[in-house]
């Protein structure tokens, strides 16, 4: 039983060090950061980085998730992640992921806000 623990985190600790290829993925299938396509490994915290509208996600060397962000009028560059839900609608609910970021199922980066009253996943670069 150890050995099967030990051999399922050892797989889910190489693919986030290789980095996951983009791809088609479903909403309804994707809840946490380990099955969302196009997250990046190898990445150093606050460096710059190109693109903070897709595929944002990326890893540290040690496992810390992190995304690509400008803040401000600064230069993109790699920040630590709030909570990662996995594949995500944009403009659906996000009840109970208040505070949360995800991936809509083309790679765009969202977050979970208010709108007209009610939580729901919109930009994450907006």
């Amino acid at each position: 039983m150890r050995s099967t623990v030990r051999s399922a985190l050892a797989a889910a600790a190489a693919l986030a060090a290789v980095g996951f290829v983009p791809g088609a993925a479903s909403a309804g299938e994707c809840n946490d950061a380990f099955c969302t396509p196009g997250i990046l490994g190898g990445v150093v915290l606050g460096a710059p980085c190109s693109d903070t509208g897709f595929y944002v996600f990326g890893t540290t060397s040690w496992g810390r998730l992190v995304f690509c962000g400008s803040p401000r009028r600064y230069e993109p560059r790699y920040f630590r992640s709030p909570p990662m839900v996995g594949i995500k609608e944009l403009d659906s609910s996000c009840v109970g992921y208040e505070n949360s970021v995800a991936q809509a199922p083309d790679g765009l980066f969202l977050t979970c806000s208010f709108a007209d009253n009610r939580p729901v996943w919109v930009r994450g670069d907006a």
